[in-house]
């Protein structure tokens, strides 16, 4: 049996391949087919089947694609009541791979719907179990993001007790050795802690992960409950389209026009603009959110765009441009890009960097914003009088900022705050000055 991981860093999404005897099954696979498609061809082997241990919120599957392209058999539970052809696959249910076989698990928790699979080798041993977004390295599956999506819906505390339980009647019950092959890592919006690590084996989780350790049911879902990171808008959306199955990747962006330059009128759309924040600063488009693509682009996309909300897209050449269309349609949203434009310059209102020593002098002369997530400022505040509104909240709360003084905005490192600069001085219906802090926050921390 070979297992074969592939991770989408912006995303911090791991999806897997296992093969045994030229047959291959994926695991949770990313929008973009052909990875999958290029292993099978370099080792003689046919796609079988596609398992999808639930559906995801933070990016879209291309397992329908693949099951239409390859006729592979899509396996999902009967809980998620997919839209797709398909077949259940939950506790006790097996599948040959040539000389493995893979069992599913119902490990409710994450979501209702989910279920991991152990991995058997050759010799009927238990080898490996994808967890999909049940166990992470170093933590487990947020309980909180199938409230309102998805077949079943389920209120969080309730998700959060299934937890529990389906880490210790389940998977811990799994001997010390299996490997654990998860979802996500570090960095994912669907869990609170997770590890650098990409990998990890049963034995090294139940002694070091918080989530295994002895505690109680209450404890536990307390715990679990606490502190989760924000949910951006396009979860729910994710959940949906994944559960019906997502258009084929290569046709849903291959309509989208590229133009030289940006036109002399614009539909009332918002404008992304990728471009570095230097570039930006010195000059930009009015209803334009400086969103870099040096960064984690996709979250903060589906964060401040709304699903079926259609806007513009600017970066300073094709390639860059086609890289981001396609990470937009990591989650799902390559459609709403109405036209996307090549531009390196661009004449027109500007933002500038805060003057770090008269800030120092002038504190209370500027109102303060600090747009970093609520959990990083109950964790450490870095100006005691800042106004707090986190960047995902920002555009639709903007109205609530004063303006009776100048304006400058931080987060913890700067990619955000040259996006929460561009959404004040965009949308903050005032002649009010907005300066950026950027990288210079770091100057402030004790």
């Amino acid at each position: 049996m070979d297992i074969m991981q592939f991770e989408d860093k912006s995303l911090s999404h791991y999806s897997y391949a296992i093969i045994s005897d030229n047959e291959m099954i994926l695991v949770d696979p990313a929008r973009n087919p052909q990875p999958y498609y290029d292993l099978a061809k370099d080792n003689n082997a046919k796609i079988i089947a596609i398992i999808e241990t639930h559906p995801h919120a933070d990016f879209v599957s291309s397992h329908l694609e693949i099951h239409n392209t390859t006729s592979a058999t899509i396996y999902v539970s009967k809980l998620l009541d997919a839209e797709y052809p398909h077949t259940p696959f939950d506790e006790g249910d097996t599948i040959q791979v040539g000389k493995i076989s893979l069992k599913a698990l119902n490990t409710p928790g994450h979501s209702p719907d989910s279920i991991c699979i152990v991995a058997y080798d050759e010799e009927g041993n238990e080898k490996a179990v994808f967890t999909g977004d049940t166990l992470f390295i170093g933590d487990c599956g947020r309980p909180d993001l199938r409230e309102k999506a998805g077949a079943l819906t389920a209120k969080r505390e309730i998700l959060a007790k299934e937890m529990y339980h389906s880490l210790r009647d389940k998977l811990m019950s799994l001997p010390d050795k299996v490997l654990v092959y998860p979802a996500h890592g570090a960095g994912s919006l669907c869990g609170r802690g997770l590890s650098e690590k990409n990998t990890s084996t049963m034995g090294i989780e139940k002694a070091s992960n918080w989530c295994l350790q002895k505690m109680s049911e209450e404890d536990f879902i307390k715990e679990l409950l606490r502190d989760q990171p924000f949910v951006p808008q396009y979860f729910t959306y994710d959940v949906a389209l994944n559960k019906k199955g997502a258009d084929n990747f290569l046709e849903s962006i291959s309509g989208i026009k590229i133009e030289n330059s940006v036109p002399a009128q614009l539909k009332n759309y918002l404008i992304i603009d990728t471009r570095d924040k230097n570039q930006y600063k010195k000059g930009f488009l009015k209803n334009s959110v400086n969103l870099m693509a040096d960064g984690p682009f996709e979250t903060w996309l589906g964060s401040i765009i709304a699903p079926h909300e259609k806007f513009y897209l600017i970066a300073t050449g094709k390639d860059v441009l086609l890289s981001l269309i396609e990470r937009a349609a990591k989650i799902g949203y390559e459609q709403q890009i109405e036209s996307a434009f090549i531009a390196k310059e661009i004449e027109g209102e500007k933002i500038y960097n805060a003057d770090v020593d008269y800030l120092r002098r002038s504190l209370h002369d500027f109102t303060i914003m600090d747009i970093r997530n609520p959990s990083e400022v109950n964790e450490k505040k870095i100006f005691d009088e800042a106004i707090n509104i986190p960047l995902f909240e920002l555009r639709n709360r903007v109205n609530e900022i004063p303006t009776d003084k100048p304006i400058v905005v931080h987060c913890a490192a700067g990619y955000r705050s040259a996006a929460g600069a561009s959404i004040i001085k965009n949308f903050l219906n005032a002649e009010t000055e907005v300066f950026d802090l950027g990288e210079a926050v770091n100057l402030f921390k004790e």
